[in-house]
């Protein structure tokens, strides 16, 4: 298992001199480098049977374990119905803003705000993760392409942390369920992702966790604004050309999808279990405002997070049916701290030392605050 040169993937096709983790990489590769021929095309293993794609192996068991439940399982297909109803959107809009920064933003642009080991650098991601509009599932597409693109470790899990609740779209739902309060959460959560974002610089610094292969060297002098007005005036809009665009852009983001959907897929199974099988009886009886119920909430949301828009109505009939309010902020921050999907994928792309640190420095911060917003509030 190598290093792909153009994602930093882990490779397993050699070609060039290097190890790449699929023919999408290995074009890119040529194309940079102004390779014409196409030496990669008799590469063995360049390309793989689509049946032997993740993305179709978990595509036709979720399938199958649907079509079971149809006839079996009323709940467990209304759940995943539910689920899917929820998310596809969110799923669709982060794949597509991968793609466009896959095919349209030069690594030089997210290495310039987002590679830097200064502080301001965890500042610039928990802005940009505010600004977005997708989900928490719609950002780990859009996460892992930022980290592909130059964007440091650190600033990708800051970046991540922070969009799933703080984001603007969020940020209204949750004052139309929790009034002021809902405020708080987005400070909270706000807090939390940077926090967590400078202990990981200092991890990087240290090298307690993997090291970011994919950063751009970018002239301090380099100015974006310029960049960006030097390749308008250079764009032709023709009718091959905007072809060419739409075409890359939708390579991208199926390239991403490829990374990212049977993941998420998993996530949404294991969810639909949960909701399906378990009592919502239980759920109401041991969340209550109480060390143990706040710590019973915490595993709750490990397992049945999936989606912002689709939890946040639920910490709310958590906090309606118990009042506590610290139980409800553990469930919507636990579960992207602590999600499978999550922590699998950044085990996957960027490395298990990484990943086994999310929990590691997140849960605490998130139990803390928890309790204190029990206590106070």
């Amino acid at each position: 298992m190598k290093t792909d040169p153009i994602c930093g993937m882990k490779g397993t096709i050699k070609a060039h001199g290097h190890y790449f983790c699929s023919q999408n990489c290995i074009e890119k590769y040529e194309k940079q480098n102004n390779i014409k021929h196409c030496l990669s095309c008799h590469v063995k293993g360049a390309h793989h049977p689509w049946y032997k794609e993740k993305i179709f192996i978990v595509g036709f068991i979720t399938i199958a374990i649907i079509i079971l439940a149809y006839f079996f399982s009323e709940k467990l297909f209304e759940a995943f119905v539910d689920y899917f109803k929820l998310i596809w959107w969110a799923i669709l809009i982060g794949l597509f803003i991968g793609g466009i920064i896959d095919h349209l933003i030069p690594n030089q642009y997210i290495s310039k705000y987002l590679s830097k080991h200064k502080k301001i650098t965890i500042v610039y991601a928990v802005v940009f993760g505010f600004l977005m509009s997708a989900c928490s599932h719609g950002i780990l597409a859009i996460s892992m392409e930022l980290y592909k693109k130059g964007a440091s470790i650190a600033a990708v899990i800051a970046f991540l942390l922070s969009s799933p609740w703080a984001n603007l779209p969020i940020t209204i739902l949750l004052f139309s369920f929790f009034g002021a309060k809902a405020l708080l959460l987005v400070l909270a959560a706000i807090v939390i992702a940077a926090i967590t974002g400078l202990i990981y610089q200092i991890l990087e610094k240290n090298k307690m966790i993997e090291q970011s292969k994919n950063i751009a060297n970018v002239d301090e002098s380099f100015s974006i604004r310029k960049d960006i007005k030097k390749r308008w005036k250079k764009y032709e809009f023709n009718f091959d050309n905007n072809a060419e665009t739409v075409k890359g852009v939708l390579k991208g983001s199926w390239a991403l999808a490829k990374m990212v959907v049977w993941w998420i897929l998993i996530g949404m199974i294991l969810a639909s279990f949960a909701r399906a099988f378990v009592p919502t009886e239980i759920f109401h009886q041991f969340l209550g405002p109480t060390l143990l119920g706040l710590f019973i909430t915490l595993i709750i949301a490990t397992i049945i997070e999936v989606c912002s828009e689709g939890s946040s109505p639920l910490a709310f009939e958590l906090y309606s049916q118990t009042g506590a309010f610290g139980n409800s902020f553990v469930f919507l921050m636990a579960g992207v701290a602590t999600d499978y999907t999550e922590i699998g994928l950044i085990w996957s792309n960027i490395g298990k030392k990484a990943a086994i640190w999310l929990p590691i420095v997140t849960v605490p911060q998130i139990v803390l605050v928890g309790i204190l917003f029990n206590i106070l509030l």
